[in-house]
């Protein structure tokens, strides 16, 4: 009977612990704070925590520090009184686990060349918005010219006053991180080699003709350079036909790739939805679907 109890507890130590399913990551952008324009309705994005439906992400949208050095969210300063009840709810979705990340950049130019050219005097711009606001990390998003060096400039400045801890994120057209096209000016792959460990994820965009989420072809592609590892690439796509150019594809479709992408590689980086508050299927009435959607694909 001891031999037998003894051989059972060598087989149990043998054998691998269980492991814990991981969650991919379901990333949703959060620019449009007030529904039809300035004085529209507030939308929140607490009902992606409330409903449930498993966000890992929400990515502030967007930062600008701006030539006036003055840094605003969007058309305002985030100090304004118009996104008092938005801070209050993302620091009630921080306190349950949801990472809160700024967005810095976007279509609109010149965030970026000043980070670039004038370090000194608007990197401290965007570090006190990141503190005052608590982030948990930020969004680089370069949709313009940059030097190389001026983005690695950032990154290791923002790993030096925040830690190691603090999540940066790109979101490069999905194109630029299989040696394509590319609208930041400086090369994906040659930045990933010299500071992958610092950088969390990409965010690709895989629409408006840079790259396809209709199939895994344009993801395999990325994959496939050996570069940048797949846990590191979050599958970006749009989450409406209204938003953006060209390039939605239907949540049937969606769900097909994620599937494929997921059986593929076990450790598939995720998806990316641009932006929250008219997310189909629910669309205005209930944005948080496409969340709780996308999460139920990844499992």
């Amino acid at each position: 009977m001891k031999k037998l109890f003894l051989a059972l507890l060598l087989v149990a130590l043998a054998a691998p612990p269980a492991q814990a399913a991981t969650q991919k990551r379901t990333v949703v952008y959060y620019q449009t704070q007030y529904s039809n324009g300035a004085t529209g309705t507030y939308v929140s994005p607490k009902p992606l925590l409330d409903r449930g439906t498993g966000v890992t992400d929400v990515l502030v949208a967007a930062i600008h520090p701006n030539d006036n050095r003055i840094v605003h969210l969007n058309d305002h300063p985030p100090s304004h009184s118009r996104y008092t009840q938005m801070w209050q709810d993302l620091a009630a979705m921080q306190s349950r686990g949801v990472n809160v990340i700024g967005m810095v950049g976007g279509a609109a130019q010149g965030s970026f060349q000043r980070l670039d050219t004038q370090f000194d005097t608007y990197y401290p711009l965007l570090r006190d918005t990141i503190r005052t606001y608590k982030l948990n990390g930020v969004d680089l998003d370069v949709e313009e010219r940059m030097s190389i060096a001026g983005i690695r400039r950032v990154i290791d400045q923002l790993k030096t006053d925040f830690g190691t801890n603090f999540i940066v994120t790109l979101s490069p057209v999905a194109s630029a991180l299989w040696g394509g096209g590319n609208l930041s000016g400086f090369n994906y792959e040659e930045l990933y080699r010299s500071h992958g460990s610092k950088i969390a994820w990409f965010n690709g965009q895989f629409y408006n003709g840079w790259g396809n989420a209709g199939s895994t072809a344009h993801y395999d592609q990325i994959v496939s350079r050996r570069v940048i590892p797949v846990n590191k690439v979050v599958l970006g796509v749009l989450t409406s036909t209204a938003n953006g150019g060209s390039g939605y594809v239907t949540m049937t479709t969606l769900k097909n790739t994620v599937t494929s992408l997921k059986t593929k590689y076990t450790n598939f980086g995720g998806v990316a939805g641009w932006e929250y508050f008219n997310s189909l299927p629910g669309g205005t009435t209930e944005p948080w679907r496409w969340a709780a959607d996308v999460t139920a694909m990844q499992k």
